[in-house]
Protein backbone atom coordinates (compact mmCIF):
# COMPACT_ATOMS: atom_id res chain seq x y z
CA UNK A 1 0.00 0.00 0.00
CA UNK A 2 1.40 3.36 -0.93
CA UNK A 3 1.60 5.48 2.22
CA UNK A 4 1.68 9.22 2.33
CA UNK A 5 2.07 11.60 5.27
CA UNK A 6 -1.35 12.57 6.57
CA UNK A 7 -2.05 16.20 7.48
CA UNK A 8 -3.17 16.52 11.09
CA UNK A 9 -6.71 17.61 10.11
CA UNK A 10 -7.15 14.60 7.85
CA UNK A 11 -5.79 12.20 10.48
CA UNK A 12 -8.16 13.72 13.02
CA UNK A 13 -11.06 13.20 10.62
CA UNK A 14 -10.16 9.54 10.19
CA UNK A 15 -9.91 9.08 13.94
CA UNK A 16 -13.28 10.80 14.45
CA UNK A 17 -14.99 8.59 11.89
CA UNK A 18 -13.39 5.37 13.05
CA UNK A 19 -14.45 6.26 16.58
CA UNK A 20 -17.95 7.18 15.38
CA UNK A 21 -18.18 3.83 13.65
CA UNK A 22 -17.11 1.81 16.69
CA UNK A 23 -17.91 3.80 19.80
CA UNK A 24 -21.12 5.05 21.34
CA UNK A 25 -21.86 8.76 21.54
CA UNK A 26 -21.03 10.51 24.82
CA UNK A 27 -23.74 10.28 27.44
CA UNK A 28 -25.72 13.41 28.25
CA UNK A 29 -26.68 12.11 31.67
CA UNK A 30 -24.89 9.35 33.59
CA UNK A 31 -28.13 7.35 34.00
CA UNK A 32 -28.85 7.19 30.25
CA UNK A 33 -27.66 4.34 28.08
CA UNK A 34 -25.17 5.40 25.42
CA UNK A 35 -26.54 5.66 21.88
CA UNK A 36 -24.33 4.93 18.88
CA UNK A 37 -23.88 7.68 16.31
CA UNK A 38 -26.45 7.01 13.60
CA UNK A 39 -25.45 7.53 9.97
CA UNK A 40 -27.57 9.85 7.83
CA UNK A 41 -26.97 7.49 4.88
CA UNK A 42 -26.22 3.77 4.97
CA UNK A 43 -26.37 1.31 2.09
CA UNK A 44 -24.76 -2.06 1.38
CA UNK A 45 -22.81 -2.74 -1.81
CA UNK A 46 -21.86 -6.39 -1.89
CA UNK A 47 -20.01 -7.01 1.38
CA UNK A 48 -19.23 -3.30 1.96
CA UNK A 49 -21.41 -0.72 3.69
CA UNK A 50 -21.23 2.96 2.77
CA UNK A 51 -22.13 5.24 5.69
CA UNK A 52 -22.33 9.02 5.84
CA UNK A 53 -22.72 11.11 8.96
CA UNK A 54 -24.29 14.52 9.45
CA UNK A 55 -21.93 17.34 10.27
CA UNK A 56 -19.05 19.13 8.64
CA UNK A 57 -16.20 16.65 9.00
CA UNK A 58 -13.49 16.64 6.31
CA UNK A 59 -14.45 13.04 5.44
CA UNK A 60 -18.25 12.83 5.78
CA UNK A 61 -18.59 9.30 4.36
CA UNK A 62 -16.83 5.98 4.71
CA UNK A 63 -17.06 2.45 3.40
CA UNK A 64 -16.57 -0.31 5.90
CA UNK A 65 -16.45 -4.06 6.25
CA UNK A 66 -16.34 -5.78 9.62
CA UNK A 67 -15.50 -9.43 10.17
CA UNK A 68 -17.10 -10.77 13.35
CA UNK A 69 -16.72 -14.18 15.03
CA UNK A 70 -20.40 -15.12 15.32
CA UNK A 71 -19.97 -17.29 18.41
CA UNK A 72 -18.24 -14.60 20.50
CA UNK A 73 -19.42 -11.48 18.59
CA UNK A 74 -15.78 -10.31 18.63
CA UNK A 75 -14.58 -8.17 15.75
CA UNK A 76 -11.49 -9.80 14.27
CA UNK A 77 -11.02 -7.41 11.35
CA UNK A 78 -12.29 -4.01 10.37
CA UNK A 79 -11.49 -2.41 7.01
CA UNK A 80 -12.49 1.22 6.62
CA UNK A 81 -11.94 3.58 3.70
CA UNK A 82 -12.82 7.27 3.91
CA UNK A 83 -12.64 9.98 1.25
CA UNK A 84 -11.66 13.61 1.91
CA UNK A 85 -13.11 15.69 -0.93
CA UNK A 86 -11.19 18.87 -0.14
CA UNK A 87 -7.91 16.99 -0.64
CA UNK A 88 -9.12 14.39 -3.14
CA UNK A 89 -7.58 11.84 -0.78
CA UNK A 90 -8.52 8.34 0.32
CA UNK A 91 -7.67 7.21 3.85
CA UNK A 92 -7.66 3.55 4.81
CA UNK A 93 -7.75 1.91 8.21
CA UNK A 94 -7.31 -1.74 9.16
CA UNK A 95 -8.25 -2.74 12.71
CA UNK A 96 -7.37 -6.02 14.38
CA UNK A 97 -7.84 -7.30 17.95
CA UNK A 98 -5.41 -6.59 20.73
CA UNK A 99 -2.71 -9.21 21.15
CA UNK A 100 -0.92 -8.70 17.84
CA UNK A 101 2.85 -8.36 17.69
CA UNK A 102 3.07 -4.63 17.05
CA UNK A 103 6.63 -4.79 15.75
CA UNK A 104 5.53 -7.16 12.94
CA UNK A 105 2.85 -4.81 11.57
CA UNK A 106 0.46 -6.29 9.05
CA UNK A 107 0.45 -7.06 5.34
CA UNK A 108 -2.52 -6.58 3.00
CA UNK A 109 -2.55 -9.33 0.38
CA UNK A 110 -5.00 -9.57 -2.52
CA UNK A 111 -4.82 -11.44 -5.81
CA UNK A 112 -3.92 -8.12 -7.53
CA UNK A 113 -1.87 -6.30 -4.88
CA UNK A 114 0.42 -6.99 -1.91
CA UNK A 115 1.58 -4.29 0.46
CA UNK A 116 4.85 -4.14 2.27
CA UNK A 117 4.75 -4.39 6.06
CA UNK A 118 2.42 -1.69 7.37
CA UNK A 119 3.19 -0.46 10.88
CA UNK A 120 0.50 -0.07 13.52
CA UNK A 121 -0.24 3.58 14.28
CA UNK A 122 -2.16 3.14 17.53
CA UNK A 123 -4.05 0.78 19.82
CA UNK A 124 -7.04 1.38 22.08
CA UNK A 125 -9.56 -0.76 23.98
CA UNK A 126 -11.11 -1.91 20.68
CA UNK A 127 -7.90 -3.13 19.03
CA UNK A 128 -4.85 -2.00 17.06
CA UNK A 129 -4.89 0.04 13.87
CA UNK A 130 -2.94 0.66 10.69
CA UNK A 131 -4.01 3.99 9.22
CA UNK A 132 -2.83 6.04 6.29
CA UNK A 133 -3.50 7.66 2.97
CA UNK A 134 -3.78 5.29 0.06
CA UNK A 135 -3.02 6.08 -3.58
CA UNK A 136 -5.29 5.63 -6.56
CA UNK A 137 -3.01 2.93 -7.97
CA UNK A 138 -3.57 0.77 -4.88
CA UNK A 139 -7.33 1.36 -4.92
CA UNK A 140 -7.49 0.51 -8.62
CA UNK A 141 -5.61 -2.75 -8.01
CA UNK A 142 -7.77 -3.60 -5.00
CA UNK A 143 -10.88 -2.85 -7.05
CA UNK A 144 -9.88 -5.66 -9.45
CA UNK A 145 -9.23 -8.14 -6.64
CA UNK A 146 -11.47 -11.11 -5.95
CA UNK A 147 -9.63 -12.37 -2.84
CA UNK A 148 -8.17 -10.38 0.04
CA UNK A 149 -6.62 -11.00 3.43
CA UNK A 150 -4.60 -9.31 6.12
CA UNK A 151 -1.63 -11.20 7.51
CA UNK A 152 -0.82 -10.58 11.20
CA UNK A 153 1.28 -12.24 13.88
CA UNK A 154 0.11 -12.66 17.46
CA UNK A 155 2.32 -11.88 20.44
CA UNK A 156 2.98 -15.61 20.83
CA UNK A 157 4.30 -15.80 17.25
CA UNK A 158 1.30 -17.48 15.62
CA UNK A 159 0.50 -16.25 12.09
CA UNK A 160 -3.09 -15.42 11.14
CA UNK A 161 -4.66 -14.68 7.78
CA UNK A 162 -7.79 -12.56 8.29
CA UNK A 163 -9.87 -12.81 5.12
CA UNK A 164 -12.11 -10.01 3.86
CA UNK A 165 -14.30 -9.72 0.80
CA UNK A 166 -13.79 -7.52 -2.24
CA UNK A 167 -17.38 -8.08 -3.42
CA UNK A 168 -18.88 -4.64 -4.05
CA UNK A 169 -15.63 -2.73 -3.38
CA UNK A 170 -15.72 -0.73 -6.64
CA UNK A 171 -19.38 0.26 -6.36
CA UNK A 172 -19.02 1.15 -2.68
CA UNK A 173 -15.97 3.30 -3.40
CA UNK A 174 -17.74 5.15 -6.23
CA UNK A 175 -20.84 5.84 -4.11
CA UNK A 176 -18.75 6.87 -1.10
CA UNK A 177 -16.96 9.49 -3.19
CA UNK A 178 -20.23 10.75 -4.73
CA UNK A 179 -21.88 10.97 -1.32
CA UNK A 180 -18.83 12.65 0.24
CA UNK A 181 -18.78 15.31 -2.44
CA UNK A 182 -22.52 15.82 -2.02
CA UNK A 183 -22.26 16.21 1.77
CA UNK A 184 -20.35 19.49 1.55
CA UNK A 185 -17.08 17.90 2.56
CA UNK A 186 -15.27 19.57 -0.30
CA UNK A 187 -13.53 22.90 -0.09
CA UNK A 188 -15.88 25.88 -0.51
CA UNK A 189 -15.65 27.69 -3.86
CA UNK A 190 -13.43 30.78 -3.91
CA UNK A 191 -15.17 34.00 -2.95
CA UNK A 192 -16.29 36.24 -5.79
CA UNK A 193 -13.99 39.22 -6.33
CA UNK A 194 -15.11 42.42 -4.65
CA UNK A 195 -15.96 45.26 -7.02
Amino acid sequence: MTSYPIPAAVAAALLVFSAAAAAPAPQEQPAQAAKPVEPSFSKDYGDWTVRCFAGSAPSPCQMVQLRIVQKTKQRILGVLLAYVPARDANLMEFSVPLGVALQNGLVVDTDTYKSGVLKFTRCDQQGCYVEGAVGGDVLEAMGRATKAKVDVVSMNGKHYQLVFSMKGFGDAHRVMIEQSKGKGGSAPPPAAPQQ
